[in-house]
């Protein structure tokens, strides 16, 4: 975004002894890890002596944290999801969380996952209160004749969005594809899960055992003509708020599984109509999923044409484990030997393209065989450097189960392998 267009954002500011007031703030234009509160793109400000609340362009509630001294942490804060879920950000002790997710704060969720890490910070009262009666909260900030009439009517639009409105259109978002997105991939956390989805395809290959988060709907994939619906519907529901978002999660649940031209037109589409290329977040972001047999079919002219495009790509494949014996217990319909090879592609493919990093899953649990650490580890040892390249996220196979003994058993494994390994906390949109 140049100066032309930050002009249609002029900044505005008020202050008297009850509230302070800005409008359209300029966070940071590029995702970072740091270890302090960062916030991102254009945004409002409203502080009182309790509280401090963040809009964005859109007038909705983004952010919320209280400045009583029952509030958890003072650098600690709740972000609202375009799902209408509210997340609470929490330092963690820092360097643990940073070791475990690779970021510098935790994600604590409103439903169930499968997180090894966090307290139930929703359960405290201070907490509880901001989350569900922020509305009630803003409503009783007045406005005054002292008041500049750009804050004034931000105000009275702020006070229109009630938390109902919100809920609606989150379902007019889950309405655009027709389903909430229930899983979104471990390197969204790169664009702190600001995303704006677009289903490319329905369904998964596998019907996996385990798989708690993916539907029994057959893999179909979506005509162009859906995909150019959706798009503009999308540009339509972000409204003004657009500019403040540069990534793409191309769903369902195996977006490499779908033709090559197809992917291709969502991207380029979806860049085009949402204005990437003068957002006030700068390096756009595309990430999907993809499986065992979608990597190995893959064109390898797909992942040239994606190095050319104007987006960093991240796909996560599903690899579970290379363990025959454990894929059996998994109940997924690949071979060991099939992933193994689904691994080497994936780093030929980092190394070779510098646009594009495929990061991998797989899963944990102490009542595994034993050979399923064992292989991991040998495919991810058996490399003749480190690299911090392609990620390797390991998913609890427990969800609402925390567990200090499996943490043990991450922090180990992580220990010994030659890639960057992270644990996947599986969050929606």
């Amino acid at each position: 975004m140049d100066k032309t267009s930050l002009a249609n954002y002029p900044a505005h500011t008020y202050k008297d002894n009850q509230v302070s007031i800005q409008l359209n703030c300029r966070g940071a234009s590029e995702y970072t890890k740091i270890s302090f509160p960062v916030k991102y793109g254009l945004f409002s400000r409203i502080e009182t002596r309790e509280v401090i609340f963040e809009f964005n362009l859109n007038h909705e509630i983004k952010h919320a944290k209280s400045k009583a001294a029952e509030w958890i942490h003072p650098s600690e804060w709740l972000k609202r999801t375009m799902g209408n879920d509210w997340v609470y950000y929490s330092t963690g002790g820092y360097a643990g969380v940073v070791e475990s997710i690779g970021e510098y704060y935790l994600p604590n969720l409103m439903y169930q996952t499968n997180s090894l890490l966090g307290g139930k910070p929703f359960e405290t009262a201070e907490v509880a209160k901001i989350s569900k009666n922020w509305h009630k909260i803003f409503s009783k900030i007045n406005t005054s004749k002292t008041m500049p009439p750009a804050i004034t009517q931000w105000i009275e639009k702020i006070k229109q969005f009630k938390p109902g409105d919100l809920t609606q259109k989150a379902e007019q978002l889950f309405g655009i594809s027709g389903a909430r997105t229930t899983v979104l991939p471990p390197d969204a956390r790169h664009s702190d899960y600001d995303i704006i989805p677009l289903t490319i395809q329905d369904g998964c290959l596998y019907k996996c055992r385990f798989c708690k988060i993916k539907n029994k709907k057959p893999f179909i994939e979506r005509s162009r003509q859906d995909i150019k619906n959706q798009i503009l519907a999308l540009k339509s529901l972000y409204a003004r708020d657009l500019t403040n978002y540069n990534a793409i999660f191309l769903g369902e649940h195996d977006g490499l599984n779908a033709a090559m031209d197809l992917i291709l037109y969502a991207a380029i589409t979806a860049h085009e109509e949402f204005g990437f290329d003068t957002a006030y977040m700068k390096k756009p972001m595309l990430y999907f999923f993809g499986s065992v047999d979608a990597l190995l079919n893959a064109d390898e002219r797909l992942f040239e044409r994606l190095n050319e495009l104007p987006f960093h790509t991240c796909i996560n494949i599903g690899l579970e484990s290379a363990d025959d014996k454990t894929l059996s217990i998994l109940g997924k319909p690949v071979s060991a030997q099939n992933v193994k090879k689904a691994f080497e592609r994936m780093q030929a493919i980092n190394q070779n393209f510098e646009q594009i990093e495929m990061s991998c899953n797989f899963v944990m649990d102490r009542d595994l065989p034993a050979s399923h650490n064992r292989t991991m580890l040998e495919l991810l040892r058996g490399r003749d450097r480190t690299s911090a390249k392609g990620s390797v996220y390991l998913s609890p196979l427990q969800f609402g189960n925390p567990s200090r003994e499996v943490l043990f058993d991450f922090y180990h494994l992580k220990s010994q392998s030659r890639l960057p390994m992270f644990l996947y906390i599986i969050q929606r949109l």
